[in-house]
């Protein structure tokens, strides 16, 4: 009895790390209802065909192992004895030799004599009808299983007997599998039961994946599936041979990655036994690529090619014609026939499909320079000129495989070096963050100079940006400005360098960057934008301002760069119209497949959608632009979108999320002083702490915004957050902090007429207290457009309904803690919104808890009643104890009845006290 080999199995096992089968459950209950049936007294058979690779062998395997208490026969057929006869016979058979009759008999006989043992002629249905007996025999103790591997080897006699055996095995405990490439209908098994194993699915891959390449991040995992198609030995093989898959060679190579040995000779034996017109065929239409028909046929006859190849490659389902495409069965065949023909043959079929194309076809550049055996300038030129026409018509990772290619063939260091800069930002452009800092790196170590900044658009300052260092991205952009020769380019560069400062929070770096495009004469009539010229006409009203910002923003809307950071274009109230042009914007970079830039769209348009109230699209915005940030390494990008995270996680209660978005932020902004994030991450956590009730922790992290030398100070940021930190201030006393606040926000908001600043600066000076507090309160509910920030708005509406409560003007605070309620439940700002309904408990009906109405305030005695107005003030226990010349043990005694009476459980509840007449 024999075995299969329980090392790794030949066809490529799709397991997962339990050992089960990926995606293979219902073959495998197809095998598992066999042999169910066989140990009930009933045999049957079942062909397993597909392409090499699927994991065929892993189903025999599964089977094999699962027959343990079955008779188990064998046997992998190999193309040497595919022209012997009866070998696989022989080697199926060897095990049970001594089983055989009587040599006397005629049926042994036959027997013997087609496995080598006897004289005499061998009659096919004498032989078919000898093995069934035997394994029928063989059955009568335990059932049979027999497992034949790659039956596209057989030779003709084995694969005609175990047809016979297979179809009359019903009547017996005998289960016959095998496993062949090619569809059954055109094989000696021709009516058996037959199952196509097909490619994993993606699901099923990943889950092979998480086993095979368990380092793979997430972007690799979708690359490594893309490319093989779901084969399962060609993801194996892909992960062994890339180990975490080499992104940069996979950016280089035209084609699919390579395949690994043991795929390649799966398919090379296939190739090899075609005709060599055949099998030339077949290299063309791999060498060619794009499926061209019509130039694979005009190369095939310049061969000598012609129909019967064709008719040949057709029948072997390597090839198959679709319309004007010639299409190979599986993404994988194409890379191991290229692959496996050798380099002679692939020169070949390079020349061949050079020759029928026209002097200036782009694809004549490529077949010439795979061809090349030494560097040629003339080659690398036509590459080049395709390269522009790539760029022109938007494929950018086309031209940068091009430039690429072209750099490898450049005679001369100078022009491989400006070569492989174009390449850089080429690659970049394309999404392929690692590859274009690989290239760069390249073309600054081949030949360093003005050049490569030039060509690459000045690279190297954007890639320090993307990265999180905007100190030093911004000596890079500074330098490269004045080697760009493109205005556009250096206006880009200009602008890049001013969000570089204005991360770090350096004022000076942000005038030296100002100061340069002015030198340079490119900014954009009718001069800088406002947000980044850092003044202000005196003379301006706030309407006159925000209107001229709304119109520049406008007015820049086809020029991305000019726009301001997120947190700066909301800081100057420029948020509605900068939001519209990036909601436009972003579909158009999705179809131009431009993933840098979407990824930035995204992260601004992520923090414009959570302060305008639309949170779910602020969601998927900062997800979708993670995953592009994370794909391309660009940790800075990736910041800002778990920085919108973190605020919209803040305004709904989900501290958990809270922490940990800041904490990632927070690790990468503090060492690399990237201050803007590091100030909106303290922010958020400001945010959580306040919301939930926590003043003092709020304000600790809030004062960091504005602390001289801490890594979170920063000016916007601190203007952002004045109303958050005023209310903290406030709670605790800290009237000093809050005046201060006060006067920051209403300056700005004198200065840019933003209407959340105006909105801004009037809660926080209704804070404050004072006379004018509620005239404040009103005038912020009335600024044209509060609305359109509707958090801030519906804030001030609570904050405002608490301060008539507490002036006993209970209907008219029910008014505003309505509306604010309505819009906290609609945003899902749940901290908040549990806060106004306290409040709008407090404010209830007469006769409701905590009225006067319910008589429950007449059961206090005197000195009850004293201590409960006096804790409603927000005094502490000693406090009142010395107002009252009490102790302080005393007080509590007397709080612990008055809760009981009220039917009251906090302090926040004492307010309803106020509205009784006061003990003599």
């Amino acid at each position: 009895m024999t075995r299969l080999p329980h090392g790794r199995p030949s066809d490529g096992a799709p397991a997962d790390a339990a050992g089960e089968l990926c995606g293979r459950g219902e073959e495998t209950a197809l095998l598992d209802e066999l042999l169910a049936q066989a140990r009930d007294g009933t045999g049957g058979a079942l062909v397993l065909w597909g392409e090499p690779g699927v994991g065929k062998s892993a189903l025999l395997r599964y089977v094999h192992d699962r027959a343990a208490d079955f008779v188990r026969l064998s046997h992998s057929a190999t193309r040497p004895e595919a022209d012997l006869a009866h070998a696989g016979l022989h080697g199926l058979l060897r095990p049970v030799t001594d089983r055989i009759e009587s040599p006397t008999t005629a049926r042994a006989a036959a027997l013997r004599a087609a496995l080598g043992e006897g004289g005499g002629p061998v009659d096919r249905l004498a032989v078919g009808a000898a093995v069934l007996s035997l394994l029928c025999e063989l059955a009568e103790r335990q059932p049979v299983l027999v497992v034949v591997d790659d039956g596209q080897w057989l030779d003709e006699a084995t694969g005609l007997c175990l047809g016979i055996v297979a179809r009359r095995a019903r009547a017996h405990p005998v289960v016959v599998v095998l496993a062949d490439h090619s569809d059954p209908a055109t094989r000696p098994w021709q009516g058996l039961a037959a199952v196509r194993v097909d490619a994993l699915t993606d699901e099923s891959a990943r889950r092979l994946l998480a086993t095979a390449a368990p380092l793979a991040d997430e972007a690799t995992v979708r690359k490594m599936i893309r490319e093989t198609g779901g084969n399962p030995l060609a993801l194996h093989e892909l992960a062994a041979l890339g180990g975490d898959f080499d992104e940069t060679e996979y950016h280089r190579q035209r084609r699919s990655p390579r395949v690994g040995p043991r795929l390649r000779r799966a398919f090379r034996a296939a190739i090899e036994a075609l005709s060599p017109p055949a099998r030339l065929l077949t290299v063309l239409a791999a060498a060619e690529e794009h499926g061209d028909r019509l130039t694979v046929q005009r190369a095939g006859r310049a061969s000598g090619a012609g129909d019967a190849a064709w008719d040949e490659v057709a029948d072997a389902g390597l090839l198959r014609v679709v319309g004007d495409r010639v299409l190979f069965r599986h993404p994988v065949v194409s890379r191991a026939v290229y692959e496996g023909c050798g380099g002679a043959a692939r020169r070949q079929a390079h020349r061949v499909l050079a020759a029928t194309m026209p002097d200036g076809a782009e694809e004549r550049a490529w077949h010439l320079a795979a061809m090349a055996h030494d560097r040629d300038e003339n080659v690398a030129r036509l590459l080049e000129r395709t390269a522009d026409r790539s760029r022109i018509r938007g494929g950018t990772e086309t031209a940068a495989r091009s430039l690429w290619r072209a750099a490898e063939l450049s005679p001369a260091p100078i022009d491989a070096s400006r070569r492989l800069a174009g390449a850089a930002r080429a690659f970049w452009d394309a999404g392929c963050a690692a590859t274009a800092e690989r290239l760069l790196d390249d073309a600054e170590r081949l030949a360093p100079g003005p050049h490569i900044a030039r060509r690459s658009g000045g690279l190297r300052g954007v890639i320090e940006f993307t990265r999180g260092r905007p100190e030093v991205a911004h000596h890079y952009l500074t330098t490269d400005m004045n080697h760009v020769s493109d205005p556009g380019a250096v206006l880009e560069l200009g602008t890049l360098a001013l969000r570089a400062a204005w991360s770090a929070g350096r004022g000076d770096l942000q005038d030296g960057a100002l100061e340069l495009l002015r030198e340079l004469d490119v900014a954009v009539s009718p001069g800088t934008p406002a947000w980044w010229r850092g003044d202000g006409p005196a003379d301006a009203t706030p309407a006159a301002m925000c209107a001229a910002d709304e119109a520049d923003v406008r007015a820049r809307a086809t020029i991305p760069p000019l726009l301001p950071p997120a947190p700066l274009g909301l800081a100057w109230g420029i948020d509605g119209p900068m939001g519209d042009v990036l909601r436009r914007r972003i579909p158009h970079l999705r179809r131009r497949d431009d993933p840098p830039r979407l990824a930035v769209a995204l992260a601004q348009a992520a923090m414009l959608d959570n302060v305008a109230g639309r949170w779910a699209e602020a969601e998927s915005s900062a997800v979708e632009g993670l995953r592009l940030a994370r794909d391309m390494g660009a940790d800075h990008i990736a910041s800002h979108c778990r920085t919108s995270l973190g605020w919209l996680a803040a305004a709904r209660g989900d501290e958990r999320t809270v922490a940990e978005a800041t904490a990632r932020s927070l690790e990468t902004s503090l060492p690399q002083g990237v201050r803007a994030l590091s100030a909106a991450a303290h922010w958020s956590r400001g945010m959580a702490s306040l919301f939930h009730e926590r003043p003092e922790e709020a304000l600790d992290s809030l004062m960091r915004l504005t602390e001289p030398g801490h890594g979170a100070e920063h000016p916007t940021f601190a203007l952002l957050a004045a109303l958050d930190t005023t209310e903290a201030a406030v709670r605790l006393g800290r009237h000093d902090l809050a005046d201060e606040r006060v006067r920051a926000l209403e300056a700005w908001a004198r200065r840019t007429g933003a209407p959340w600043a105006r909105l801004a600066g009037y809660v926080t000076r209704a804070l404050v207290g004072g006379a004018g507090a509620e005239d404040a309160f009103r005038a912020a509910l009335d600024v044209p457009g509060a609305r359109s920030h509707p958090l801030l708005h519906a804030r001030a509406q609570l904050l405002y309904g608490e301060w008539l409560r507490r002036g006993r003007r209970r209907i008219d605070a029910r008014v505003q803690i309505g509306g604010a309620i309505e819009v906290f439940d609609r945003l899902g700002a749940e901290p908040l919104h549990r806060r106004a309904r306290r409040e709008q408990d407090l404010t209830g009906p007469p006769g409701g808890r905590g009225s006067p109405g319910t008589g429950a305030t007449h059961r206090l005695t005197a000195q009850e009643e004293r201590v409960a107005r006096l804790a409603a003030e927000r005094l502490t226990n000693r406090e009142i104890a010395v107002q009252l010349r009490i102790s302080h043990r005393t007080v509590g005694h007397h709080l612990g009845n008055v809760f009981a009476k009220l039917g009251i459980n906090t302090r926040t509840e004492l307010n309803c006290v106020d509205a009784c007449p006061e003990p003599p």
